[in-house]
């Protein structure tokens, strides 16, 4: 009789176990294969949405191009932009930096930087300095340049861009 109440304590223990232990192991997997798929998501250098100022060395320290709209939550163009670039964000991560910066919420993000209407994106090699093609104005693209050395400081796009204008951008900064 002993022996049958230990049977009826260790068999429901053991069973539970197992499956905790099988649960376990196949969580533990799907973390691993969470992690390997969206490689830097966690990293918030790789978050589109920026709330504090920017660390433009740190973003380059990475070696991928950069894209920063300047934009507004309340801005028409801005809202047809937006998922775009969190799709773009999304599917480039580990490819491109994209950030979004909402300068009617954070308008001291903004200083600095060439900005006369929303949204305006600024391009950023993967070398860290600022995109140079070969043809900027088949690009819609601004270029500014310092008075006395004519160094080039800015790459910028006024206006709204579509997925398609993006990805011929990138294909123009080298990412594939």
């Amino acid at each position: 009789m002993n022996k049958n109440k230990w049977l009826k304590i260790i068999i429901p223990v053991v069973i539970v176990c197992l499956i905790g232990g099988l649960w376990l192991l196949k969580n533990a997997q799907v973390s691993e294969t969470r992690q390997e798929s969206q490689v830097g998501s966690s990293n918030p250098d790789f978050a589109l949405h920026v709330a504090e100022k920017l660390d433009l060395e740190q973003l380059k320290s990475y070696g991928l191009p950069i894209v920063i709209d300047f934009g507004a939550d309340s801005c028409i163009p801005c809202k047809q932009m937006a998922p775009i670039l969190e799709a773009m964000n999304e599917e480039y991560q580990g490819k491109v930096i994209i950030k979004f910066v909402d300068i009617r919420k954070y308008q001291e993000l903004a200083e600095g930087y060439p900005i006369s209407l929303i949204p305006t994106q600024i391009f950023i090699g993967a070398d860290g300095k600022p995109f140079n093609p070969e043809n900027p104005t088949a690009f819609s693209l601004n270029q500014y340049v310092t008075k006395d050395t004519s160094e080039l400081v800015f790459t910028t796009h006024e206006g709204g861009l579509t997925k398609e204008d993006l990805l011929k951008i990138f294909e123009a900064m080298g990412v594939q």
